[in-house]
């Protein structure tokens, strides 16, 4: 990952992230919510349908271990052409990036109005992961919405420059199988079939399996896209 751009960190805060996703167009009737716990019962308090959740956890050493076993033990499994998926070179920008994977991919259902979202969305496509990367470095109106709506947390925002141990991901639904989208990896991640109608079930199992890799870190939070309450 490059260290020559930098944004502000994105919370994981509902509010911000909401602001943001309006922001660059998209419709009011999917919104971000927290995900209290995973079991059924909390998971069922949810708006439905849920289209994608997002993790934030530390990024140390045990994690770094098990992506590493992770990424070759999946290398060979098969992923569908229809992921959108983004890699990242800016840093602290994986909250917005987990955010347009989790509107990206689900683009069959949320509507997209024209503006700096819809138009980066146009723009990319058709190209690689990598060549994505690129035009995010040097999408204008995307950053400057992301600093608008980073700056309006409930903390203070960190500095840019501050390099922050804590990171996205997202979990998607897309042509029957579930994703882990990470841009600081090569490739989404499969971890086996899924159906929309069970996807929040799915993707909590995955993040219940990443949060015991280090059972004695508390820093993880939780938020879905989910319809509008």
């Amino acid at each position: 990952m490059s260290d020559n751009q930098r944004w502000i960190p994105l919370e994981s805060n509902p509010e911000v992230m909401n602001k943001f996703l309006t922001s660059v167009g998209v419709s009011s009737k999917w919104r971000i919510n927290d995900v209290y716990g995973l079991d059924s019962e909390l998971l069922a308090t949810l708006p439905s349908p849920a289209l994608a959740v997002l993790l934030l956890f530390p990024l140390n050493d045990k994690f770094e271990s098990y992506f590493q076993k992770q990424e070759e033990a999946k290398k060979s499994e098969s992923v569908s052409p229809n992921v959108y998926f983004l890699k990242q070179t800016v840093g602290n920008a994986c909250g917005t990036i987990a955010l347009i994977h989790a509107v990206a991919n689900n683009l069959d259902r949320i509507d997209v109005s024209t503006g700096h979202l819809k138009n980066f969305l146009d723009a990319t496509k058709d190209l690689s992961p990598d060549e994505r990367a690129v035009k995010l470095e040097a999408d204008v109106g995307l950053s400057s919405a992301h600093e608008e709506s980073a700056q309006g947390g409930q903390t203070e925002a960190p500095s840019r420059d501050e390099k922050v141990n804590l990171h996205f991901i997202a979990l998607v639904e897309k042509d029957g199988g579930l994703y882990e989208l990470d841009g600081r990896k090569p490739q989404p991640v499969p971890h086996g079939n899924t159906t929309r109608e069970t996807f929040l079930e799915d993707a909590a199992k995955v993040c219940r399996e990443l949060m015991a890799v280090d059972p004695e870190e508390v820093h993880f939070t939780l938020v879905a896209l989910t319809a509008a309450e």
